[in-house]
This record gives C-alpha cells, sequence and structure tokens, in this order.
C-alpha cells in the first residue's frame, strides 16, 4: 500500500451519524449520501465532509456513515441524529483500494503498517491502540479510497531547541537551517514543523496566511537592495508584535507566512489590513507607498489540504490583482475544487498532448482603412477528453505557474507551423500569425534556438512567426529581455508587445525594445466610441498610438466590438485591429475559408 506522510489535525469536534448499511454503503461508493445527511449545507473540503467512519461502541466497533461539524457551528441540521464527541487529533492519510476499505481485517491490517513504518518518519505522535474511539475516516474518489487513520493528540515537542545542541558549531548549523539570514527570522522549514504540530496544545485551530510585497523588485530597482532588504526585516519584526500571531516565518524572496488565532472573517481582514497598514511606507521616502497581497486560509476549511494548508493561503493570495491597495483574499471550498482541478489537468495533459486534443483556433487581424487581413492570432483551445471544449482561462494560468505551458506554447507553435506548409501547398496566400511566447520560458538559456529548430524543421519563414510577449514579462531581468528579442529579430521573426498599458514598464525601456508591433491592452479600447466615453481615456489611447507610431511600431489595438470603437481608432491612427467586430477566434476551418477570397 502508498503510505502518504500528510498529517492533518483536526480540533474537537462532534460527529453525527447513521448507521452504515449495505445499500447506503454502495449508495456512498456512487457520490451519495444517505437521506437522513443529505440536508447537509457544508462543500466537499470542510470539517463538514461526509465520509466512512469506524467508532467503538463498548467493547466492538460499528460501521456509520456521518459528518463532523466543530462545536457550536450554527449549521448542525442533526439533533435527532446519534452524535459522539470527538477529541483533538491527528490523521494521517494512506490509499487502499474499494475491497480493502470495505474489508475490516485488511482496515486492521492497514493500521498496523502505518504504526510500524511511521516510527522514523517526521511525524512525533504516539499511536493509540484500538481501545479507544480510534475512527477511520474514508473518501473515495476514482476506484481508490483515501482513509484517515487517526491518532491521540499529542503537544507538538520542538526538535529544534538550541539546548539541545552541545557545541557552538552545532548551534550555528541550527540557527542557519531554521532562520533567514537577511531577517534572521525564522525560515519556512521552521513554520513547516509547526504546521504539522501547532507547537503549543492550546491552539485548537488557527488560520494560515501567506502574503507578498507587491512590485518588490520596484523597490530594489529604484531604491536598492539596502532598503529593500531593510523592508523584508520591519515585516519580519512587525510579525513578531501582534498577540493574535502565533508563529511567522519569511518563506523566500518577499514571501512571508504566519499562523494567526482563527476569527471571524472581517475581523480578521481589519486586523489584518492595520497590520499591513503600520509597515506601508519606507523612511527613504515619505512619498512611497508599499502596497500587499494576502491570503488567508481557515484551517477548518482546510481538512483535505492537510499540513499543506499554506497552498490554500497562496492559492488566495494569487487573487489579489488590483495594482494599488492592499489585498486580503480568503481560500475557499471553491479554491479547493480549482486547486483538485490544477492537478487533474497538470497530470492528464501529456495524455491529451498524445491524444490531440489541443486545439488552435484564429483571429484575424484586420487593416482599418481597408478591412482586409492581415494576418491572425493563434489561440490554444482544449477539447477535452473529447467531452468539452475549455477556453484558456481555465487552463493556461495552471500550467504557467509549473512551467508545462512550454508544452503547449509548443503545441500551438507546431500546428500553425503545420498549417503554413499545407496553405503554402494549396496555394493560400500566407499572412503572418501570433503566437504566444510564455513568460516562464524566458527563463531558458536555449529558448531561441528551441523555437527556431521547430519552425525550420517545417520549413516556415521566419517573417510569417510573430512571437507576442506580454508587458509584464519585461520587468524580471530587463537587459536579458531586449536580448532575446534582439536575437529573435536576427533571426527574421517578427515580435510584438501584448497588453501594452498594463504593466509597470518605463517608457526608456520601451525605446530600447525592437520590437514590430505594439498591441494595445482591451481595457483601453473597452470605454471609447461609447457615451461614457471620458476625455481621459482619448487622450490616453491617442498618445499610445502616437508614441507607437512616432517609435516605428506597428499599432494594433486589441477588442473592439463595434463600428463605433473602430471608427475612433481609425481617427487616432491606429493600423491594424483584433476584435469580435471583425471576428472572434475561429476554427481553421472557418480562418480558411475566411482568407479564401484572397486567392
Amino acid at each position: 500500500m502508498d503510505l502518504i506522510y500528510n498529517h492533518i489535525y483536526k480540533p474537537k469536534r462532534l460527529l453525527y451519524y447513521v448507521p452504515m448499511t449495505k445499500e447506503n454503503k454502495e449508495q456512498f461508493f456512487q457520490g451519495k449520501v444517505p437521506e437522513e445527511l443529505a440536508l447537509f449545507d457544508g462543500a466537499f473540503g470542510t470539517y463538514d465532509c461526509p465520509g466512512l467512519f469506524k467508532i467503538l461502541d463498548g467493547n466492538d466497533y460499528k460501521n456509520v456513515i456521518g459528518i463532523e461539524y466543530r462545536p457550536g457551528d450554527d449549521r448542525i441540521m442533526y439533533p435527532d441524529l446519534e452524535c459522539i464527541e470527538l477529541e483533538p487529533n491527528f490523521m494521517i492519510s494512506v490509499f487502499l483500494t474499494r475491497d480493502a476499505l470495505e474489508n475490516d481485517e485488511m482496515i486492521f491490517e492497514c493500521i498496523d503498517y502505518v504504526k510500524k513504518n511511521i516510527q522514523g518518519q517526521r511525524f512525533y505522535l504516539d499511536y493509540i491502540p484500538m481501545d479507544k474511539c480510534e475512527i477511520i475516516q474514508a473518501f473515495t474518489s476514482g476506484g481508490k479510497s483515501r482513509v484517515f487513520i487517526q491518532a491521540e493528540y499529542v503537544p507538538y515537542e520542538s526538535f529544534f531547541k538550541y539546548e539541545d545542541a552541545e557545541t557552538d558549531g552545532e548551534k550555528k548549523l541550527q540557527f542557519a537551517a531554521f532562520h533567514d539570514p537577511i531577517t534572521e527570522f525564522y525560515n519556512w522549514n521552521y513554520l513547516c514543523q509547526i504546521i504539522g504540530g501547532f507547537g503549543y496544545k492550546e491552539i485548537q485551530d488557527f488560520q494560515m496566511v501567506h502574503f507578498d510585497v507587491k512590485d518588490f523588485n520596484a523597490l530594489n530597482v529604484i531604491y536598492g537592495h539596502d532598503v529593500a532588504n531593510n523592508v523584508l526585516y520591519r515585516i519580519a519584526n512587525q510579525i513578531q508584535k501582534p498577540d493574535w500571531v502565533y508563529h511567522g516565518c519569511r518563506c523566500d524572496n518577499d514571501n512571508f507566512a504566519m499562523m494567526i488565532k482563527d476569527m471571524p472573517l472581517e475581523e480578521t481582514k481589519k486586523k489584518l489590513l492595520d497590520f499591513f497598514e503600520e509597515i506601508s511606507d519606507i523612511p527613504e521616502d515619505s512619498h512611497y507607498h508599499i502596497f500587499y497581497r494576502c491570503g488567508v486560509a481557515p484551517m477548518r476549511n482546510c481538512l483535505l489540504l492537510g499540513d499543506r494548508v499554506a497552498d490554500g493561503a497562496k492559492q488566495a493570495q494569487r487573487l489579489g490583482t488590483r495594482l494599488n491597495a492592499t489585498e486580503v483574499n480568503f481560500y475557499t471550498d471553491v479554491m479547493h475544487d480549482e486547486l483538485d482541478w490544477a492537478k487533474r489537468i497538470k497530470a492528464y495533459l501529456d495524455v491529451a498532448i498524445e491524444n490531440d486534443e489541443l486545439l488552435v483556433y484564429f483571429q484575424p487581424k484586420y487593416d482599418i482603412d481597408t478591412e482586409t487581413i492581415k494576418g491572425a492570432e493563434a489561440l490554444i483551445r482544449w477539447n477535452y477528453m473529447g467531452k468539452q471544449m475549455l477556453s484558456p482561462y481555465k487552463f493556461i494560468p495552471i500550467f504557467e505557474k509549473d512551467g508545462s505551458i512550454a508544452k503547449v506554447d509548443d503545441i500551438v507553435l507546431k500546428k500553425v507551423c503545420e498549417y503554413f506548409c499545407k496553405w503554402k501547398q494549396e496555394g493560400k496566400p500566407l499572412f503572418p500569425v501570433s503566437v504566444n511566447l510564455s513568460r516562464k520560458r524566458l527563463e531558458n538559456p536555449e529558448l531561441i534556438e528551441h523555437l527556431t529548430a521547430i519552425v525550420d524543421s517545417y520549413g516556415v519563414d521566419h517573417s510569417l512567426i510573430d512571437f507576442e510577449l506580454t508587458e509584464s514579462a519585461a520587468y524580471d531581468d530587463q537587459t536579458y529581455m531586449i536580448t532575446v528579442i534582439k536575437k529573435l529579430k536576427e533571426l527574421g521573426f517578427k515580435v510584438s508587445m501584448d497588453d501594452f498599458g498594463t504593466g509597470f514598464s518605463s517608457l526608456s525601456l520601451l525605446t530600447m525594445m525592437p520590437i514590430d508591433t505594439l498591441k494595445i491592452d482591451k481595457s483601453f479600447v473597452d470605454g471609447i466610441g461609447t457615451s461614457k466615453e471620458t476625455y481621459k481615456e482619448r487622450a490616453v489611447i491617442q498618445h499610445i498610438i502616437s508614441m507607437a507610431k512616432a517609435l516605428n511600431f506597428g499599432c494594433l489595438a486589441e477588442g473592439a466590438e463595434d463600428k463605433a470603437q473602430v471608427d475612433r481608432l481609425k481617427e487616432y491612427g491606429c493600423e491594424l485591429v483584433q476584435g469580435y467586430y471583425y471576428s472572434k477566434p475561429v476554427p481553421v476551418s472557418d480562418y480558411e475559408q475566411m482568407i479564401q477570397k484572397y486567392y
């Protein structure tokens, strides 16, 4: 059997249950809970998750199906059902087949296996024998069942105590292992151990907080590393002040984490906003304001995350997208579903590629004066398992985070090259097609050679491929970014800057970038040509277009949806338009029909 070294702490709670029968057990495996429990209003991923339980009844055990609630939860709706109170405990998760789950003897063997094999691992727990209310809880999915074997709650004893060190060398090693060298505050190695055991017996529940500094790179660039490091030091110092913060650490770069008191969400949000306001300035410049992006994961919402509760906080943190505001977002059960979805599609990506489920759609680019096609953008779509067409927002952000976006980008480039070969053989006109070059890929030193090899393997003229880089891609390493663009240009490829206006690039940087086309983001186009159009909106887009022309860039506006917008863009001197007014993204067969009239 596979032993999953992931343990979950569960505070005191109530288990409401009904006896397990052959019928309702079979229904449970089919995803249905017994009728008596069907009214629960919780969601998968919280304490109130239905499961199979084995509980002690006198000297014997009985099988039940139940739902857990914390005492005092106002959603409890089962006053007539049998109930037992469960003390705080830990759970170790293992995977069993369904047959094993239905066999009591095999479950007891599983418990013995855990007891014997957990020794020497990172869990410092004493497992109780089967003479108390030791409970087995199971969730089933995909033919396998995840089984949680509960253990007695034991106060966590830190194993990195300095008094245990016998020499100065050992003390230094321990300090280096569990402290951040810049702030001398605790690091993630320290906090992840605390999460696993809480550190103190009196902590019955907590909330996990993960946050970072918005646009931290700007601090380094504008004020230098000393000022930026001082910000990190002040944050670490601030974490140690509030009495509602149990533990904290600096994780990496400008990322910090805290275990804080379990409080109502509004109270939590207020305390955190006040906390961040205390560290929102820098002594070197009274006009500079620091903003934070923060995610909070109440432990009660993260049962199935186990000691990966920090992942829930980080997932909520990523929701912070506003540029000039400190944001505090909370992990929800919907996010748990999204996390589960991310795991499934990442595991399935290679199969999807093998099954040719990734499709390329084309959105034409039109000359605004002649209203003729001058090119297109290749956009990815996913015919997921042949049953559901997925838009990019359902999977692209997920693949960008783990780097597998390179596989997707390559599929798009290869398919575009295949179509160029086909169109050339058929005598169709060949218009340039833009393909996305994801930000993560710029870190690959062999990127240009890799892209060139793909295009050359199909014999496609380099001038037909337009690599699109998002504006925000320029800020990690500006010099390297310019080098990549220059090399692509030297090889005859076209380069466009996508989503212009949504990032923080300086105009001086723009003057150094040898791009072909500046793509104006849809957000600038939405307001023009309407009754709500303002003078400021007109001024901004006019000056972007004028600047692009002055720098000898082509100018393309995205997201034009009606004639009034197109007319306004034409008036301002924009050259190309891409948007629903002319065409939405279409399958290759439809695009081929659209270019039919050009030959």
